[in-house]
């Protein structure tokens, strides 16, 4: 199939744009570089530098292109920063996407997978989070992207799209070989900022709560490696149900508290990796860790990786050869 990847520049999106070249398909990825980073890009892949804001450009690349299907990662991630300036996130992650819809609508195109997020289940009332609970987000960023799956369900039903949601949990980790990995600026997620105290670039870390109810007093998410998400993208591009709507977690099944994964960095990395406790940040569910039988059953998929040392592991294997991320 020949594939439009938006958001294909940034940490999930290059890491599944490779998984599908190695699945044989064609690929284009349609990036504005405002997160992501050229070099993440195969030279093997197309590339154009736009903006899902752009709808002309959209329309101009999609049209008469013979494009097959489309996976949607171009969206803005910070809950904290959502929380603050909320309307930048229902532009960028809900109009924008609009204009990919309406593109994909005109162009032909029936087929798309969208990157979404377990922060649309909120604090769900019970553990493992499984699709039919209550979707009940905590913050805009959860909202836009559940207003999306809302979008693609009657885009479905209207028109015959055919659409997967891929709720992912918390992504981890880099490419087996090395060549790419997180770059985040600014950095935002655990894994990497604890590796950052290890290679010297912080201090310390920050433990955000630590009376939270769970075993050991700090939140508990479900670490799933990225390569493991690229397997789930390619899987479900290839299998998408014409004319229907389905959304699946994408987790390992398992959770691990801010302590266990500071300890397994620790263990990893022969680092002290200092931390100082603070308090929680707002928006911060207790616990989540997914029930991923669903897309089991669905696309026979499962997580290669399943223990968090060794999604640290390839991370640490990263950031060590590449302290400055790419091209720095």
């Amino acid at each position: 199939m020949k594939l439009l990847v938006c958001g294909g520049a940034g940490y999930v999106g290059s890491h599944c744009v490779r998984r599908l070249l190695a699945g044989g398909h064609e690929v284009v990825v349609f990036d504005n570089l405002c997160a992501g980073h050229r070099e993440a890009v195969p030279a093997s892949a197309g590339f154009v530098e736009g903006d899902l804001a752009d709808a002309d450009l959209l329309r101009r690349t999609l049209d008469g292109g013979g494009f097959d299907g489309a996976l949607h990662f171009a969206a803005f991630l910070n809950v904290g920063e959502s929380v603050n300036v909320p309307l930048k996130y229902y532009r960028n992650n809900v109009a924008n996407t609009l204009n990919l819809l309406e593109a994909l609508e005109a162009s032909g195109v029936r087929r798309i997978v969208f990157s979404s997020t377990c922060a649309v289940y909120g604090e769900p009332p019970e553990m493992p989070i499984r699709e039919d609970l209550p979707k009940n987000p905590i913050n805009p960023y959860g909202t836009t992207k559940l207003a999306v799956e809302w979008m693609l369900r009657d885009a479905c039903a209207a028109w015959g799209l055919g659409a997967v949601a891929l709720r992912y949990f918390n992504a981890a980790g880099a490419s087996a070989d090395g060549v790419i990995g997180e770059d985040h600026d600014p950095e935002i997620h655990l894994i990497p900022l604890v590796l950052q105290v290890a290679l010297g670039q912080r201090e310390k870390i920050f433990i955000f709560g630590t009376d939270y109810p769970t075993p050991d007093g700090t939140c508990i998410r479900d670490y799933v490696h990225v390569e493991d998400l690229a397997e789930a993208h390619l899987r479900a591009i290839e299998g998408v149900a014409p004319g229907r709507f389905e959304a699946f977690n994408v987790g390992t099944g398992r959770g691990n508290s801010v302590r266990e994964i500071i300890a397994a960095a620790r263990e990893v990395t022969g680092h002290a990796i200092p931390a100082e406790e603070t308090d929680r940040r707002p928006g911060d569910p207790p616990m989540l860790y997914a029930a991923p039988d669903k897309i089991g059953a669905r696309f026979d998929w499962a997580p290669r990786y399943t223990e968090v040392r060794e999604t640290i592991a390839t991370a640490w294997a990263w950031h060590r050869a590449n302290p400055r991320g790419f091209g720095k």
